[in-house]
């Protein structure tokens, strides 16, 4: 569930308004990709009424077929694009087997969308555990209670797992569990992309190279 208030639900006004704030000319003119996201997400706190940190995340696996679903940022920097969850998972085999991702960022109400493509490498035990512990106490316990992606034969059994983990770790914090864990997307290419009048939308890409990034803009 989102964090902040529900914003009110735009009008025609804040549509033309958003149009008007997206034809920005100073936004594309940035020489680095992560300050100009940092900007966007603000935008996006500001006014998507679910998980504005809500991003697609991309993989694929052994067989080479592609896989796709909803996860969480938690954390962005000139390092890259952090999130968590667990290593046994689906998405967690599929990663450790190709260590390459692609993320979707899509902000309806800004009409803008950024997508970031790059290598896979894991967060440190520190930020893992550092970020387990910010979690509310029934997330970690639930952390311990589901066996990711692996066969289920009833609620009822995960909320008897459930009550197991509550009462291992009554009275004490439950520490992260070792197959619980974070990875970071470095990003090798970042595009943002923001919607115009008539389809002509704007489009600017930032690929690395080496410590510096190349600014293309794209038709649309």
């Amino acid at each position: 569930m989102s964090d902040h208030p529900i914003p009110p639900t735009p009008t025609a006004e804040d549509y033309a308004a958003q149009l008007a704030a997206n034809a920005d000319e100073a936004q594309f003119e940035r020489d680095a990709p992560v300050p100009l996201f940092l900007e966007w997400m603000a935008d996006a706190r500001r006014s998507e009424p679910n998980d504005s940190n809500a991003m697609a995340l991309a993989t694929v696996d052994s067989d080479g077929l592609p896989d796709c679903r909803m996860v969480l940022l938690k954390g962005v920097d000139e390092r890259g694009f952090a999130f968590y969850s667990n290593r046994g998972s689906a998405k967690g085999g599929q990663l450790s087997d190709q260590p390459k991702a692609a993320l979707l960022f899509h902000w309806k109400s800004l009409r803008r969308q950024v997508r970031v493509r790059g290598a896979i490498e894991p967060v440190s035990e520190a930020e893992a555990d550092a970020y387990f512990a910010s979690r509310a106490r029934e997330s970690r316990i639930g952390a311990w209670a589901s066996t990711q992606s692996r066969p289920l034969d009833s609620r009822e059994t995960l909320e008897a797992a459930v009550r197991a983990a509550e009462a291992r770790f009554e009275g004490a914090e439950p520490p992260r569990p070792e197959y619980w864990t974070g990875w970071r997307v470095i990003p090798r290419q970042i595009e943002f992309w923001r919607d115009r009048p008539f389809r002509l939308h704007d489009r600017l890409r930032f690929d690395r190279e080496g410590e510096n990034w190349r600014r293309t803009r794209l038709y649309p």
